[in-house]
């Protein structure tokens, strides 16, 4: 087990996993794509139905769109795509799923959108037994491709 500093052993607890886990995704990130759906697939594995099929609904979906370059892994624990840079995200949680954009600009772009699921600052809720419309999220993740590819242009 790799020593833990200080600082490290007196976070609270959640703060401490937190952090950890994005220690472990940021070592996903520079290993193989293999490792990063291992990972992903082991998260989903552990997420009761129904929310483990609406989870993934939202990863297929995902997944149709996003160029072959792009990897999955975990961030902040959650099972995320990168390219060029984070990409998106989704999750499971006790009372409902959450997909992040990344983007908090991009929930205020699409806030007619959006009417009727909850939403905060770079996040979009919704119910555990129904998935996101695949048009709504195609379109979030096409926009959020084209963003991270003019800032890399730049």
């Amino acid at each position: 087990m790799e020593a833990r500093s200080a600082a490290v052993l007196t976070m609270p607890r959640r703060a401490r996993n937190l952090l950890e886990a994005e220690v472990k995704a940021t070592k996903t990130g520079n290993g193989t794509a293999t490792e990063g759906i291992a990972e992903v697939e082991a998260y989903l594995a552990k997420v009761p139905e129904p929310a483990r099929g609406t989870l993934g609904k939202i990863r297929a979906t995902i997944r149709s769109v996003v160029p072959t370059e792009a990897a999955e892994c975990l961030s902040y624990g959650m099972p995320a795509f990168r390219y060029k840079g984070a990409l998106v995200a989704y999750a499971a949680f006790k009372g409902h799923c959450s997909f992040f954009p990344m983007q908090a600009s991009l929930i205020d772009e699409m806030k007619e959108e959006l009417k009727g699921y909850r939403t905060s600052k770079g996040t979009l809720q919704f119910a555990v037994d129904k998935p996101l419309p695949s048009t709504l999220v195609k379109k979030m993740v096409k926009a959020r491709i084209a963003e991270n590819e003019r800032r890399k242009a730049q």
